[in-house]
Formats: structure tokens, C-alpha cells, sequence
């Protein structure tokens, strides 16, 4: 057991939500589903209140808490990704349903979680020993939404536009 797990507030979607990411990320499942056991202000006795999964290793939580709380990008997900065809991949499968892009490779799922879809060759140019490819690269970057390693690597290269 994780000693620290997310915990997601939903308003009643907890386990669809929780099925939706199940089908995007590998090593992942519903490890139990916890129904409450009376009437509270966001159900009744029965319903599902939380769900516990687990997204690539990573345990969440997921409560059916109600409509007080929305998601917003002061809390997002980032995904480390091996190449363009992984970006790719996630960025399509979280958009799908009604989510919504974003800028510099975040993008919010149907939900309304945020998620930035990142491939590991960013972090590696922001922070590579050209200074001035990096300054391109991070230039490149902000004028993107999802993101494009060849554009990075050309930017970074000082390739022209």
C-alpha cells in the first residue's frame, strides 16, 4: 500500500471514471469498490462512494463527493511518455468523450482532470547544455497544445521554421 494515494472527487463518477482511465493506462485495475453504508449528502445507502484503482502502478482513490468541488489545473497528472506514438495515443484516448485541449501539452478528459501528456525528450532539451536550443525548444513548446517531438528537436537544432 502507497503511503500517500490521490483521492479524486467526482460527482457520481467515480467508477466510470475510474473505467475510463483502466482503459487507457497498462497496469492498472479496480482494486475495490466501497459502497456507503447509509444516506449522506452526496447519495444513499448502496450507492458507490469511493473506488479504489489503480492507474499504472499508481493506487488512486475516487469519491463520489458531489457537485461543491470542480477540478482544476492547479492539480494535474503528468504522464512521461517514450516517444510521439505514446504521446499520441494518450492524448487521444483522454480527449475522447468530450474533454478538452489545452496549451503546452496539458489537455483536460471528459471528467475534467487535468493531464499533461509529456514526451521524456522536453524535459531532456529544457534541460540539455544548449542554452540557446533550449530557449528555443521551450519557445517552440508554448506555441503548441499537444506536443511534437520532431518540432522540439528541430527547434532545439535551430532547424529554420
Amino acid at each position: 500500500m502507497s503511503k500517500i494515494t490521490p483521492c479524486l472527487w467526482f460527482n457520481g463518477t467515480a467508477e466510470e471514471a475510474a473505467q475510463f482511465y483502466l482503459s487507457i493506462f497498462p497496469d492498472s485495475r479496480i482494486d475495490k469498490i466501497h459502497r456507503s453504508a447509509a444516506d449522506n449528502p452526496s447519495g444513499s445507502a448502496g450507492d458507490v462512494l469511493t473506488v479504489d484503482f489503480t492507474l499504472a502502478g499508481q493506487p488512486f482513490i475516487g469519491l463520489n463527493g458531489g457537485p461543491e468541488f470542480q477540478f482544476n489545473e492547479a492539480v494535474s497528472f503528468s504522464i512521461d511518455c517514450a516517444d510521439q506514438a505514446e504521446v499520441d495515443r494518450y492524448w487521444v484516448a483522454l480527449i475522447q468523450g468530450g474533454g478538452e485541449h489545452s496549451v503546452c501539452g496539458w489537455l483536460k478528459d471528459r471528467f475534467g482532470v487535468s493531464w499533461q501528456v509529456i514526451p521524456r525528450q522536453l524535459p531532456e532539451m529544457l534541460d540539455g547544455p544548449d542554452r540557446e536550443g533550449a530557449a528555443r525548444a521551450m519557445k517552440a513548446m508554448l506555441e503548441m497544445t499537444k506536443i511534437d517531438i520532431e518540432k522540439l528537436r528541430e527547434a532545439y537544432a535551430g532547424v529554420p521554421v
